[in-house]
């Protein structure tokens, strides 16, 4: 059996936060808010393989009116909620993401995400990649006031 399950998360940025993408922090002026650390490329991701699944969601799994994930690395979750998608039989093909964000460029940074990712999902590199798109200066991305993160997944079991 084999399922597709797609994943998007979309965060403002803000002053004085890091900005994480696949757990790698990239240097920026602003960084994403949100209740965890805001990666929202993990939370993309979250959801995604849990939508595959069948298994819910990111709010379902860490809900953001639990103080219990205030500040929460988001590649621990996303370690966890892998751990329950896997423990339902599920074994990942492949995980291919697109971020959209006016700056910083991501270029640079994509292959340590692409191993980020992977070492927190327990497969190679070459099964995951992520590429970046601007806004054109178009809406919130295209301001500069937001990142949007979209994952799309191929599990079988």
């Amino acid at each position: 059996m084999i399922r597709v399950g797609l994943g998007r998360d979309l965060h403002r940025l803000v002053e004085g936060r890091r900005f994480l993408l696949g757990g790698v922090a990239i240097p920026a002026d602003k960084g994403e808010l949100g209740h965890s650390d805001g990666d929202v490329l993990a939370h993309a991701v979250i959801d995604a393989l849990l939508g595959a699944a069948g298994l819910g969601d990111i709010g379902e799994l860490f809900p953001p009116s639990d103080p219990k994930w205030k500040d929460a690395d988001s590649m621990e979750l996303l370690k966890t909620a892998w751990d329950t998608v896997r423990g339902a039989g599920w074994r990942l093909v492949n995980l291919d993401c697109v971020v959209s964000t006016e700056k910083p460029k991501l270029l640079p940074y994509r292959e340590k995400i692409r191993v980020s990712l992977a070492a927190a999902l327990g497969i190679s590199p070459e099964a995951i990649f992520v590429k970046g798109k601007t806004g054109e200066g178009l809406g919130l991305i295209g301001e500069g006031l937001a990142v949007e993160a979209l994952a799309i997944c191929l599990l079988e079991r």
